[in-house]
């Protein structure tokens, strides 16, 4: 989960989009990504799936002035308001995009196809309908951020106490690969949003890469099944405040609007 997922891209830059802070030829390609290519399907007006620049405009032709984030888990249905139906695609695919302003919902699928090394990766993005309701255990940005600090020291004390802190050159090699993606593109989040959540942000993925380089370390025999369940038991509460707090940021610039700020 320390990656950046595809909702997180198609929700900030979208809004960055939307609300007139960037054209079309810089937020597709950033919503894209490493990705081959991007549709969406089931757009109303549309009989076939089109590209991004074109759905875009078409949401907001609907409507549209805002896009939120879901990243759903078992038992967790963070962002999601309903109905069941786009719940149970949200969870499958463990993350949408809920449309502000219209009652749409976004759910990737994805697929690959290629040898190792040269795999192409296509995306669908498929429109459904949702309930307009308040989405699921949202916090606050400054909610997010004193729930985060708690959460990095509780992760690193569980890691220490569970020996993987240290875990040598795995975990290093780990830690230098999220600083160099970090280095890489300093723009953590699209143009319009407030610093504060690309300070929650760039937290919540160094919480969820320790909660990441616990769970590669059960791997490989060096910890047994009932170890591995224990420390995932013990880590769970902690990935948990690390997606509550992604949420947050990459919605921080539709909550904010709603409530006058911006």
């Amino acid at each position: 989960m320390h990656s950046e997922p595809r909702s997180g891209r198609l929700a900030a830059w979208g809004n960055a989009l939307l609300a007139g802070l960037v054209p079309p030829d810089d937020a597709v390609p950033a919503v894209v990504g490493e990705d081959a290519v991007h549709r969406v399907a089931g757009l109303p007006g549309e009989a076939d799936p089109v590209g991004l620049t074109l759905a875009l405009g078409r949401l907001r032709t609907l409507g549209v002035t805002g896009l939120r984030v879901a990243l759903p888990a078992p038992g967790h249905p963070l962002g999601l308001s309903g109905p069941p139906e786009f719940n149970a695609r949200a969870l499958e695919a463990e993350e949408a995009v809920i449309c502000h302003g219209a009652a749409l919902g976004l759910v990737p699928e994805v697929s690959e196809a290629g040898p190792a090394g040269d795999v192409h990766v296509a995306v669908v993005w498929q429109v459904l309908p949702v309930r307009e309701a308040p989405p699921a255990d949202v916090p606050s940005l400054g909610e997010a951020e004193r729930e985060l600090a708690e959460a990095l020291r509780e992760a690193t004390e569980v890691l220490s106490r569970l020996d993987v802190a240290g875990a040598g050159p795995v975990a290093e090699a780990a830690i230098d690969a999220y600083r160099a993606r970090a280095e890489r593109g300093r723009e953590v989040l699209a143009p319009g949003y407030p610093p504060r959540a690309v300070r929650v942000l760039e937290l919540a993925r160094r919480v969820a890469l320790l909660v990441s380089l616990a769970h590669d370390r059960g791997h490989g025999g060096a910890v047994s099944a009932s170890e591995m369940g224990a420390r995932m038991e013990a880590l769970r509460p902690v990935e948990r405040t690390a997606r509550r707090a992604q949420v947050a940021a990459y919605n921080s610039v539709v909550e904010e609007r709603e409530r006058g700020v911006r």
